[in-house]
C-alpha cells in the first residue's frame, strides 16, 4: 500500500512539474511580446494559471484523480433574443472550428448561451457532433443542406460553367476554378436562411472556423441590434476583386431599373457608388455579419437575389456572397440601420478589425494592425462612418 502511494504521489509530482513547465513556457512568451498582449490578458491567464496549480497541490494532497480546473457555468440572462450562430462547415474543419469556438465562447457566449446551427452538405460525423458540443454552452443544431440548394439549377449550363471555372484559373482569379466555392457563395447568398434550422430563429450570426475574437464582449450584441433598430452588423468592410464580378453591377442596375417600387428612396447606395455612377467594390465582410433574419426573407432581397441567380454569374463568374448581401443592404436599408461594431475585436485571414482607445483595454490585438488604419486603401469601413445619417 505505501508503495502504491509512493508511486501516484511521484506520478502527481510529474503531472505537477509538467505543468509547471508549460505554464513558464507560455507566460515566458506573453511577457516576451508584452506589447501585443496586454496587461489585463495576461492577468488574465495568471488567475487561470493559478487555479490549475492550486487544483494539482489539492489532488497530490488527497490521492484522488478528478478535473483539474471546475469552470463556472455562467448564469443565462433571463431575456435573450431569438437567435442563434450560423456556421456552414464541413467535418475537416473540426481543429481550426473547435479553436474559434473556444475563443467566442470564452470572450462571450459563456455568459448568454445562445445555440449553434451547423450546416454541411454532406453528414455530420459522430466524432464531429460530440467535439463540437465539448467546446460550447449553447444548444447545438446540426443540419443537412438540402441537395436543390447545393447543386446546379436548370437554367445553368454545367458546361459552360465547367470551362468558365477552367478559363479562372488560367487567369489566377482566386478560389475561381473550385466548383465548390463557387455552391457556397450562391448558397450564402440565397439559400443558408431557408434551412428549416433557422426558422425559429429572428437573428443570426455568421462564424467560420478559424477566425480569432481578441476581444471581451460584454454585452449582447443581438439585443443591441433589436433595441436599436439595426438589421445589418459588420467588422469589416473593403473593396472586392474586381475579375471576379465583371457583370455583377451591371446585372444590379438592371434590377434596379426594373423594381424602382421595391427601393426606398433614402438608403446605403452611396457607400457601394462612386461619382459616376457605377460600382466602387466596396462591401461588407460577411464572414462575420449580425443580421435580421427577416430582411433576408422579405419580399425584396428574395426577389434580387432570384433575379441574380437566374443570370447565372453564380457560376459563370465567381460572384461571392459579400457583394451581394452588400449590394442588397445598400439598396433596401437605411445608414442607421446598418451598424459597425467596431469594440468588437475579429480577424479573418489577413486582416483584423480591432478597437481604438479605451475599448482596446479588453483586447489581446494592436489597433493599429485594424484595416482601416493598415490598410487604408483598401478598407471601405471609414466611407461608411464618414456618410451622413438618413435624417441629416
Amino acid at each position: 500500500m505505501a508503495a502504491g502511494r509512493d508511486l501516484r504521489g511521484m506520478l502527481f509530482l510529474l503531472v505537477a512539474l509538467v505543468g509547471l513547465f508549460v505554464v513558464w513556457r507560455d507566460l515566458r512568451y506573453d511577457f516576451s511580446f508584452a506589447s501585443d498582449l496586454h496587461q489585463t490578458e495576461l492577468a488574465r491567464r495568471k488567475e487561470v494559471v493559478t487555479t490549475t496549480l492550486t487544483s494539482i497541490a489539492v489532488q497530490m494532497q488527497t490521492e484522488t484523480v478528478t478535473e483539474v480546473v471546475q469552470i463556472k457555468q455562467e448564469q443565462t440572462p433571463a431575456e435573450r433574443a431569438s437567435a442563434a450562430f450560423v456556421i456552414l462547415t464541413r467535418n475537416k474543419d473540426l481543429k481550426g472550428l473547435r479553436e474559434t469556438l473556444a475563443q467566442l465562447e470564452d470572450r462571450f457566449n459563456r455568459r448568454y448561451n445562445y445555440p449553434y446551427v451547423f450546416l454541411n452538405n454532406e453528414p455530420f460525423s459522430d466524432d464531429f457532433k460530440a467535439r463540437i458540443k465539448s467546446v460550447v454552452s449553447g444548444e447545438c443544431h446540426f443540419g443537412l443542406i438540402p441537395n436543390e440548394h447545393w447543386s446546379y439549377p436548370d437554367y445553368i449550363n454545367q458546361t459552360r460553367a465547367a470551362e468558365a471555372r477552367k478559363d479562372m484559373i488560367e487567369r489566377k482569379i482566386i478560389y475561381g476554378g473550385k466548383e465548390s466555392y463557387h455552391h457556397m457563395c450562391r448558397y450564402e447568398s440565397g439559400f443558408f436562411y431557408r434551412h428549416p434550422l433557422m426558422d425559429q430563429f429572428k437573428w443570426y450570426w455568421r462564424v467560420e472556423p478559424d477566425v480569432k475574437f481578441a476581444c471581451d464582449i460584454d454585452y449582447d450584441p443581438f439585443m443591441f441590434m433589436q433595441e436599436n433598430g439595426k438589421k445589418y452588423g459588420f467588422t469589416i468592410s473593403l473593396k472586392e476583386y474586381p475579375k471576379t464580378i465583371p457583370t455583377l453591377w451591371d446585372v444590379t442596375t438592371e434590377f434596379m431599373a426594373k423594381n424602382k417600387d421595391m427601393i426606398p428612396e433614402k438608403n446605403l447606395m452611396d457607400f457601394v457608388t462612386n461619382g459616376k455612377g457605377g460600382y466602387n467594390m466596396c462591401h461588407f465582410w460577411s464572414n462575420f455579419e449580425i443580421g435580421d433574419l427577416d430582411f433576408l426573407r422579405s419580399e425584396q432581397y428574395s426577389a434580387y437575389f432570384d433575379y441574380l441567380d437566374r443570370a447565372g454569374g453564380f457560376f459563370y463568374e465567381r460572384w461571392g456572397d459579400a457583394p451581394v448581401h452588400s449590394l442588397g443592404v445598400a439598396m433596401f436599408l437605411k445608414k442607421d440601420e446598418v451598424h459597425w461594431f467596431d469594440d468588437i475585436g475579429y480577424f479573418h485571414g489577413p486582416l483584423w478589425n480591432c478597437p481604438k482607445g479605451e475599448a482596446n483595454k479588453k483586447c489581446w490585438c494592436l489597433e493599429e494592425d485594424s484595416i482601416e488604419t493598415r490598410n487604408k486603401g483598401w478598407s471601405c469601413t471609414l466611407n461608411f462612418v464618414a456618410l451622413p445619417a438618413p435624417d441629416a
